[in-house]
This record gives C-alpha cells, sequence and structure tokens, in this order.
C-alpha cells in the first residue's frame, strides 16, 4: 500500500513502505533495479530514502493504515510523483523496437515477472515512457536461492508488454551485457540502506547477478547470438 507525500525539500513522491507486504527486500529490488535501469539508459522516477516518524501513524484513523506506519517507522523509499502520467496501455504507439528490446532484455535479467498488459508498470509522461515497481524483480532473494540456480533460470517472455520485441533482443544483448560491469553493479547495490539488508547481502546480490550475466544463454528472450 504506496502512499503520496510531501517531503521536507517541497517534492511530491510515492512513499513505499518497508513494514508493507514482502517488506524491505522490495525496496532492495527497487533500488536495484531502478538505479541499474537508470544508468543503462531508460527513464526511472527519481528515487530518494524518506524517513517516516513513528509518531504519524499514531495519529492515523484507520487500524490497518496505522499498524502499517508504524511497522514502516525509519527508512523507506520515495518515488518521484509525475503529475499528470498515465498508465502505458500501447494506445499511443510503442517506444520503438530498440527500446522494445533492452526492456525486454533487462526484465529477464533481473527476472522482473511483472510488466504485462495486466499491469505494465509503465507510465507515460511529457510523451516519455518511465519505468516503475520493480519490487518483483530478483525475487531469488526471498530464499536466497543458489546463485548457480538463479543463473539458469530461464524468463518467460511470452506474458511480456514487448514479447513483441522478442526479435530483436539479440541486438541489444552485446551492448547490455558489456555495460553491465562488477562495478556498476557494487555501484547500484551499494545505494541499498544498510537497514534493508542482512549480513553479506550485498555480496550475494553481486553474486547473484554476475552468474546470471554470465550465463545468459539459458535466459535470454529468443536465445543468445
Amino acid at each position: 500500500m504506496p502512499g503520496v507525500v510531501e517531503g521536507n525539500d517541497l517534492g511530491t513522491y510515492v512513499i513505499k513502505f518497508h513494514g508493507a507486504g514482502q517488506g524491505p527486500k522490495a525496496l532492495v529490488a527497487e533500488v536495484i533495479v531502478g538505479e541499474l535501469f537508470r544508468r543503462l539508459g531508460l527513464r526511472v522516477p527519481e528515487l530518494k530514502l524518506i524517513e517516516l516518524d513513528p509518531a504519524i501513524g499514531k495519529s492515523e484513523p484507520d487500524f490497518e493504515i496505522q499498524e502499517l506506519l508504524i511497522r514502516s517507522a525509519g527508512l523507506n523509499l520515495a518515488v518521484d510523483f509525475l503529475p499528470g502520467s498515465f498508465g502505458y496501455d500501447g494506445s499511443a504507439g510503442n517506444p520503438g523496437d530498440e527500446a522494445m528490446a533492452r526492456i525486454l532484455w533487462l526484465d529477464a535479467y533481473v527476472a522482473n515477472v511483472d510488466r504485462s498488459w495486466r499491469n505494465t508498470n509503465m507510465l507515460v509522461w511529457h510523451k516519455n515512457l518511465w519505468l516503475i515497481d520493480h519490487g518483483a524483480a530478483l525475487y531469488f532473494h526471498h530464499s536466497w536461492m543458489s546463485a548457480e540456480k538463479f543463473a539458469s533460470l530461464p524468463y518467460d517472455a511470452s506474458d511480456h508488454v514487448f514479447s513483441v520485441a522478442v526479435s530483436g533482443v539479440a541486438k541489444v544483448d552485446a551492448e547490455l551485457t558489456a555495460a553491465i560491469t562488477p562495478e556498476l553493479l557494487t555501484e547500484v547495490i551499494g545505494l541499498v540502506p544498510d537497514e534493508w539488508l542482512g549480513e553479506g547481502d550485498r555480496e550475494r546480490y553481486l553474486a547473484h547477478l554476475l552468474a546470471r550475466l554470465e550465463n545468459r544463454a539459458a535466459w535470454i528472450p529468443g536465445g543468445a547470438q
């Protein structure tokens, strides 16, 4: 259950609570995936950390919301609110073959299972496509399956909103593979606050993502070339 808040910088943000649903791991995925995608040229709303005062929850009349706010005291994730944006439904056309192929490749890489026509998790804002809601990606961290197992997990692109771009994935494969370096992954993983991680988690994320990159023949839509 996200909420819309005004920060002390006077910006408006959608706040995602560490005390909700999947807990802080969903926020970890939001940060790692969102910031990785941003650095690879895709548009993602600005992400910030926001401190939630526990006193806010005590004055909330709705019991369920009050519980959520109290559980979420401390650091939470704030996503820049895009006023006037609307959900992408394809009616205004697609973003182009290369952009669709890049998004499909990257979703397959991070095992993002939540970008279908039922819920595209994309917004159109000022005629540009923005990617949102990546909390369902990196699902290996819920049980910490081995890096080797995650590396070999296939990706079913048949339900992806840009499944039509599968034939173009091979054209962006070499560029994206070369761009995702250990240094880049270390940088984006380093943006996750310590409060949301367990001991050794940063190293685990890095190992899993590097292993999957090295074994992309197992999951790349359309097959690696």
